[in-house]
């Protein structure tokens, strides 16, 4: 198909950051994508228009404006917005964050060009979501089970081990009903060396040939970011709801993504919100994580998996505040136990997953498995209160009872919650392992556990 050109412009008024502002247009629409010639350049710079009003357009571009100037630069709109192509071959490869071949592979032959800008999901046409997605790792699949179509983030902090969680769950996950899964893999704001990671990570271990990856690098241009979770989100939209497939999301660092929505606001002169990002940051946010779900008539899903480090570890910062509004729980990577050389370092505490009891049962994980997670639960938490008790008292002035729980919560640790990077568990192996650590403690303490549980599994 010919490109649509609209008219030609030469009226630029001001360039400021990666905003541009062109005056006296007319027909001009949000969202429409622009060339711009500057003059000594042969390629034309990309952007997109951000707003229109009072024959004013505001040009957000793709690259930097590093030698751009008012004089003779010529803009041209051209009446359509950012799209990616899709096909069946799409799995397997590896894009910019612009959504550019990166992988040296020959370009995509698409089936069809979609609009990368999508919509949520309707709630009238959503579907509750079910069934248990395995990630092979003990303290989500028991303590807080991920289930298909939920969006469940990782909240981290600077320094932890969040990108070899990521990688690993990327690795593992799976669907244990043996239909068509797939990884879709964004990077936002990561390093050179953050992204290499992650591309030798797929390739060594034969997950790429099952997913889809696009890398953005902190040197890449900011705007490119923004645009990197609606490429991601377009493809697994495809892929789920036209190709039937059960697609697994993971947006890695939504912290850098929300620093590149203030930059631009900034550029913007927009009257800024809280700690300085847009007041418009929660509405953003949930035109990315609205789009994961299951629909009504449709075989496929898209669950999705955001990590954001939070600033300072602080939950009330607005970056992991708004983002837990809008999902259904959070996995808390935990300083403490990362410290303590625990890997993976996942707080079952301070970790949530709502919709959990909707992907365990009899046909789904195990019939033993609520009761088997509910004791863990209040048995470890029980563990640290003694712990925490034998600092201050000593560990002379406990009873047997509280002896008991401060072996099983260093057991739990150690046997449960630990475990080999690249050596995963079924689920029926991280179920067992909880029993074998419930043998330390008295029978009398295991309440939330039915007698013929205990006799089945404890016996």
């Amino acid at each position: 198909m010919p490109k649509i050109i609209q008219k030609e412009y030469k009226t630029v008024e001001s360039i400021t950051g990666p905003i541009m502002i062109v005056g006296s247009v007319e027909g001009v629409k949000y969202d429409e994508i622009v060339e711009v010639e500057v003059p000594g350049e042969k390629e034309p710079r990309m952007g997109k228009v951000l707003e229109v009003s009072e024959g004013r357009a505001v040009v957000q571009m793709f690259t930097p404006t590093t030698g751009s100037q008012i004089k003779d630069t010529k803009v041209r709109f051209r009446g359509e917005t950012l799209k990616i192509g899709v096909s069946k071959d799409i799995l397997g490869r590896i894009f910019t964050g612009g959504g550019k071949v990166l992988d040296g592979g020959s370009e995509i032959i698409p089936e069809k060009k979609i609009n990368i800008g999508g919509a949520p999901i309707n709630p009238f046409s959503r579907q509750y979501p079910n069934d248990f997605i395995q990630t092979g790792i003990s303290a989500i699949d028991v303590m807080n089970t991920l289930v298909r179509g939920q969006k469940l983030p990782i909240f981290s902090g600077a320094g932890l081990p969040h990108n070899r969680l990521a990688a690993q769950i990327a690795r593992q996950a799976k669907v244990t009903t043996g239909e068509e899964f797939a990884i879709v893999f964004a990077t936002m704001g990561v390093t050179f060396e953050e992204a290499e990671y992650f591309k030798k990570e797929f390739e060594k271990t034969g997950a790429l040939s099952r997913s889809v990856l696009f890398l953005n690098t902190a040197a890449d241009p900011v705007v490119e970011r923004v645009a990197t979770p609606r490429f991601a989100l377009t493809v697994a939209e495809y892929l789920a709801f036209e190709r039937d497939m059960h697609v697994l999301v993971i947006l890695t660092d939504m912290t850098n993504y929300a620093e590149a929505l203030r930059e631009i606001s900034s550029a913007r002169k927009e009257v800024p919100g809280r700690r300085g990002y847009p007041g418009y940051l929660y509405t953003d946010f949930s035109t990315i994580y609205e789009r994961a779900g299951r629909i009504k008539g449709r075989n496929g899903t898209i669950t999705q998996i955001p990590i954001l480090t939070m600033p300072d570890d602080d939950k009330t910062h607005p970056i992991p505040d708004l983002t837990g509004y809008i999902t259904e729980g959070q996995f808390i990577v935990s300083r403490e136990l990362n410290t303590k050389g625990i890997y993976p370092p996942v707080d079952v505490q301070g970790s949530l997953s709502r919709l959990w009891s909707a992907g365990v049962g009899e046909n789904k994980t195990r019939g033993d498995h609520a009761q088997l997670k509910d004791q863990l639960y209040a048995s470890y938490a029980q563990g640290k209160e003694t712990r925490e008790l034998a600092v201050v008292l000593g560990e002379s002035s406990l009873d047997e009872t509280d002896k008991a729980h401060l072996k099983f919560a260093d057991a739990y640790e150690q046997e449960f919650l630990r475990q080999d990077e690249y050596k995963e568990r079924t689920i029926a192996e991280s179920l067992d392992i909880g029993w074998k650590l419930l043998k330390l403690l008295p029978r009398e303490s295991l309440k939330r556990v039915k007698p013929e549980m205990i006799e089945k599994y404890m016996a």
